[in-house]
């Protein structure tokens, strides 16, 4: 027999649906953008040179591993979620895309994935009560669930493709470590996003819904594939339709797309599955495509512009950028979508 989850909403959940069905809600833009703006040098991230000593040792370099600024410059990482609020961001995501300890491993810190979690989120509540007191205005914190490095639907290897490197097991254990420490650090929702193989996300669902049903606290989910290719399918091969309907039992809070494609490719991915889904959608594109350099030259207003267009059809309840999107990108498309009516649900 199939198992049935059902838990009554939370303040926040109901906040948020009250908001989102008043107007078009805001996500923030992306974090890696700018933390590349401030130049760390491996010091940095591991706390020797300034900010503050990383309490967990590894043997592995730690640059590149984004994450760990949670720990080691948490002035920094504040600072940012706050300038993605006051540019108009409701919603503002946990910087901990990466922190599981199937990811963490490439860095040898598996050990600090509480920490990371639990303490991201603290951060990022702190950022959004900051801007709060400001303008008043409510905003929410998503923990962030990233795909990890792995899929557990895909070989890694051509010559055995029954080979697996990683199971639906183990990315529920890790998963459910993750969504603990935000659970504890004062989440108002878990964001699974970036999903670019169903399994994983599956994986993360029942995770979070295992940590719900024994802390007590349910948070609504967002969820939010990624369409790789002009083909418009995952990695993993499925439509946004099949999508939809592989997740649609964990009843979302919100079903999208982000990452992989600009606005203008994601458009026609984004109206099939607001089609099909029977909850609220998101959308957070990329600003464009990356230039030969892997750096994004689409600027805020041209991003604005085409997001403006999701939300004059219809087709969007929540939007805001993924990959080369910064705060004056966040702030366009806030001043784009004000005023228009939000997709309606079934």
């Amino acid at each position: 027999m199939t198992k049935t989850f059902t838990f009554p909403s939370t303040p926040a959940e109901a906040q948020l649906r009250k908001l989102a069905h008043e107007r078009v809600l805001v996500l923030d833009g992306a974090m890696g953008t700018q933390i590349q703006t401030l130049g760390l040098s491996e010091e940095d991230f591991t706390g020797q040179g300034s900010g503050c000593a990383c309490a967990h040792h590894s043997d592995h370099p730690q640059k590149g591993n984004n994450d760990l600024l949670i720990l080691t410059q948490p002035d920094a990482i504040e600072e940012i979620h706050f300038s993605f609020a006051m540019a108009g961001a409701d919603i503002v995501e946990t910087n901990t895309f990466s922190s599981t300890s199937i990811a963490q491993a490439d860095y040898g810190m598996e050990h600090a994935v509480h920490d990371l979690n639990a303490t991201g989120a603290c951060l990022a509540r702190r950022a959004m009560d900051r801007a709060t007191a400001i303008d008043g205005r409510p905003r929410f914190v998503a923990g962030a669930l990233g795909p990890t490095n792995r899929t557990a639907s895909l070989s890694p290897d051509v010559n055995d493709p029954g080979y697996r490197a990683v199971t639906f097991d183990d990315l529920r254990v890790a998963y459910g470590e993750q969504v603990r420490g935000l659970i504890a650090g004062k989440a108002d929702l878990i964001l699974i996003e970036t999903i670019f193989d169903t399994l994983n996300a599956k994986a993360a669902i029942f995770a979070c819904m295992e940590v719900f049903s024994e802390t007590g606290q349910h948070l609504p989910l967002m969820i939010s594939g990624t369409i790789t290719d002009a083909s418009g399918r995952t990695l993993s091969g499925q439509t946004p339709t099949a999508f939809w309907h592989s997740v649609m039992h964990a009843r979302p809070f919100t079903v999208g797309l982000n990452c992989a494609l600009g606005a203008a490719a994601m458009r026609p991915h984004l109206a099939e599955l607001a089609g099909v889904a029977t909850t609220l959608t998101c959308a957070y594109p990329n600003a464009g495509l990356p230039n030969a350099f892997g750096q994004y030259d689409e600027g805020p207003d041209e991003t604005a512009a085409q997001i403006e267009g999701f939300a004059r059809d219809g087709l969007v309840n929540i939007v805001g950028g993924c990959c080369g999107t910064t705060p004056d990108h966040i702030r366009a498309i806030a001043e784009a979508v004000a005023g228009f009516t939000p997709r309606a649900t079934p």
